[in-house]
């Protein structure tokens, strides 16, 4: 139809309207984003450099807008129509993740825009796991677990009709669009009153507090939005200042003059009140908030390099030796943008100056991008890495639901499961970055 809107426009009405649901939610969720906001100001006013690069790579009209969000589900009939929603928005998934070797009893993908133009709208992304209820050892409250599961249905009718009418039209008008915001946002709305008795929750509980918190419910609420900050350092700071407590660990590399991959940080999650059938009253803790600041993709190798001095780290318990320590070790891995380009460690993106653009013609394929950066006839800017990091998201899921790695929950991961599941094949984020590298050197002149 004529008078479809893009997917895009649907992206960001959806980002727009869970960011307003779960302020309202969570209220410090709100006060995080007003820290954030407040940091980010605070470093650019301060850095006019770092300013115009972000400017110049389409970087900082996407900064304000920007949030991740997470979800469990328990069954692979709702992650195959959230893979379905999600397309609608031009979200689709990248990535496998196995977060049983940290103990968490669950398989994940990320559902994001992969394209650049998308990206530089609103990179929004949702971090989507799925049990596995095998790896619940008591047998009787697995299948459980399986039953209560099988009684559900997280969608509403008409959002799931809006999905029959998007196939059928390839695409949505404004207006349904707008009514397929809101239909489908009921999914991830939180629900004070559990589907199971007091009993059953516990149950689930000691078995994992994760299982409980994606079994026991109507929805798969949303249990985290996380803004991007340019200073994770000076947020984790700052939290107890605005009444926030921060968990005690920043995750992911040190702090870096060139940052890489991604480093996050959240709040404690929220003992919420909740009603079980039969209105006994109880609490549940699984929704927090979390803070993010990321750098550039790291390429294979660089990724194994990241991978290794992460091993040798190891963790702390206290943020600042652990951050010095993490410096220490991580000082193998090239703190300069150009040693990165040069050693094939980071990923980026080309551009001509407007000398290259004079001198188009004297560029070949094959050609070293590093003498025309010299020359002053390219320039080179990071791409920025879109995705997570197991052990970080493992470490964020631990700290917020009170276990640690090492838990009784294990097992192998099983991506064709997981992609069977969800009826499609997960995205390689390494093809992608070196796509969209690839892209940018056709267009100068580089292959």
């Amino acid at each position: 139809m004529a008078n479809n809107i893009t997917a895009d426009e649907i992206r960001e009405k959806f980002s727009h309207a869970m960011s307003a649901m779960y302020q309202q939610e969570v209220p410090q969720y709100g006060t995080l984003l007003e820290l954030v906001a407040d940091v980010n100001l605070a470093v650019l006013e301060n850095d006019p450099q770092l300013q115009q690069q972000l400017e110049n790579a389409d970087e900082l009209a996407r900064l304000n807008v920007e949030r991740h969000g997470a979800i469990r589900v328990g069954k692979a009939e709702e992650l195959a129509t959230l893979r379905r929603i999600f397309a609608v928005m031009g979200m689709l998934p990248v990535g496998y993740y196995d977060l049983s070797q940290a103990g968490v009893p669950v398989h994940s993908t990320a559902f994001r825009p992969i394209d650049d133009t998308s990206l530089a709208r609103n990179p929004f992304r949702v971090f989507t796991s799925l049990l596995r209820l095998e790896l619940i050892e008591n047998e009787s409250l697995r299948k459980k677990a399986a039953a209560i599961l099988a009684k559900r249905n997280i969608f509403t009718p008409r959002c799931r009709g809006l999905l029959d009418i998007y196939d059928q039209q390839k695409g949505l008008n404004e207006t349904q669009a707008d009514e397929f915001v809101r239909e489908a946002l009921e999914t991830f709305r939180w629900h004070s009153h559990a589907t199971v008795n007091a009993q059953t929750y516990q149950a689930l509980h000691d078995q994992h507090r994760l299982i409980a918190d994606v079994v026991c419910f109507q929805g798969c609420h949303i249990n985290h939005l996380t803004p991007r900050t340019l200073d994770i350092d000076r947020v984790q700071a700052l939290m107890p200042e605005y009444g926030i407590s921060p968990k005690a660990i920043i995750e992911g590399p040190p702090r870096r003059e060139f940052p890489i991959l991604l480093r996050q940080t959240s709040f404690k999650a929220l003992e919420e009140p909740i009603l079980f059938a039969g209105e006994h009253h109880g609490t549940h803790t699984a929704r927090f908030g979390e803070i993010e600041q990321r750098g550039v993709a790291l390429t294979p190798k660089g990724r194994a390099l990241y991978d290794e001095l992460l091993l040798a780290a190891g963790s702390g318990k206290d943020n600042l030796s652990h951050q010095h320590h993490l410096q220490e070790v991580f000082s193998r891995l090239p703190d300069s943008d150009t040693l990165l380009r040069r050693q094939g460690l980071a990923y980026f993106r080309y551009r001509l100056t407007p000398a290259g653009e004079m001198h188009r013609s004297g560029i070949k394929p094959g050609d070293d991008p590093q003498l025309l950066i010299e020359r002053g006839w390219l320039v080179a800017q990071p791409i920025t890495y879109e995705d997570f990091l197991p052990v970080s998201a493992a470490g964020i899921f631990q700290s917020n639901l009170g276990c640690e790695s090492g838990s009784r929950s294990h097992g192998h991961a099983s991506r064709e499961a997981f992609e069977q599941a969800l009826g499609a094949t997960v995205a390689n984020e390494f093809e992608l970055y070196q796509q969209a590298e690839d892209r940018s050197k056709r267009r100068c002149g580089l292959l």
